[in-house]
């Protein structure tokens, strides 16, 4: 049923959560390979995350609300991701979510799918077998066990649905209301980026990606982890990322690496001229094993470069 791939595009755009407006290290299981959190109410109520939310509106929203029917612009605030080691994909997607949405998707998944119910009372879950869901990222994918053993969704917990790729992880989720514990701290860890006005933040491993082109490049072998985060920053776009590499010397490599890249872009006379303000404005640190990549400019030079 390739409708049910709207679902995923939830992960796509975008850890763990109970009304979460920020992800921490301890919203994380520790086993987790990657994770990504949106905040779309920060974004409908800041100045500078309403241009990206603008974006998404036309990019994302729109052809969901076409396809599937289901109006993320008016019933999602939240949207958390991950995967670990053990239990696969997680997706909680959280808002004012209607009856109306509830029903098109039990509606969609028995018209489309192999629909089995489990639980028993108000647990009540639904697996959803699919042998055509397909998730591409086009050049580049990231090992995200997937649905391709179908997905188990529940709306059992007030204004949330839950999406998972295991019966373990849901009944896990149903059992602690649909809440995750993390262990902060531990080691090996994923680490989380964080601002005051956080509008979506992302991490993973990066053995998990696997690609080629650009991003089969010394760069990504020689670290460990990557994350980004987007926030509001005084009415402009802030973009982070950050890089842990295996040895601090590597920092250091990579650092003149990417400085070298972006001095030779920047005088590109053939690049767009958001992408050569893009560069210019980019900030490139490094503090031990770990590389950061900054910069902050106007939204709208931001979601003109994104165009």
């Amino acid at each position: 049923m390739r409708n049910f791939r709207y679902l995923v595009i939830f992960f796509l755009f975008a850890a763990p959560a109970a009304a979460l407006s920020a992800l921490g290290p301890g919203d994380l299981p520790d086993t987790s390979k990657w994770y990504f959190h949106a905040d779309f109410k920060e974004m409908r109520s800041t100045e500078a995350g309403q241009h990206v939310y603008g974006w998404l509106q036309k990019e994302v929203f729109e052809d969901v609300r076409e396809d599937a029917g289901i109006d993320l612009d008016k019933e999602v605030d939240y949207l958390t991701a991950f995967a670990t080691e053990d239990d696969g994909l997680v997706v909680i997607i959280e808002g004012n979510i209607s009856q109306d949405t509830e029903d098109k998707v039990m509606a969609k998944g028995a018209a489309n799918g192999s629909l089995d119910k489990f639980g028993s009372g108000n647990k009540t879950f639904f697996h959803i077998k699919d042998d055509d869901i397909d998730i591409d990222g086009g050049n580049i994918e990231i090992d995200m066990d997937s649905f391709d053993d179908g997905a188990f969704f529940s709306f059992a917990i007030k204004n949330k649905l839950l999406v998972t790729s295991t019966q373990e992880r849901m009944e896990a989720l149903l059992a602690d209301k649909g809440k995750v514990t993390g262990v902060r701290g531990e080691k090996g860890q994923l680490f989380v980026l964080s601002a005051e006005r956080n509008l979506m933040q992302a991490g993973a491993r990066t053995d998990e990606f696997d690609g080629d082109g650009d991003w089969d490049s010394n760069i990504l072998r020689n670290t460990e982890q990557a994350a980004l985060l987007i926030a509001d920053q005084a009415g402009k776009i802030a973009i982070e990322a950050q890089l842990v590499t295996t040895e601090a010397e590597m920092a250091e490599s990579l650092a003149s690496i990417v400085r070298g890249l972006i001095s030779l872009q920047v005088f590109n006379d053939d690049m767009d001229p958001e992408i050569a303000t893009f560069l210019q404005n980019t900030d490139v640190d490094v503090d031990g094993n770990k590389l950061t990549i900054s910069v902050a400019l106007d939204p709208e030079v931001v979601v003109a470069a994104i165009e």
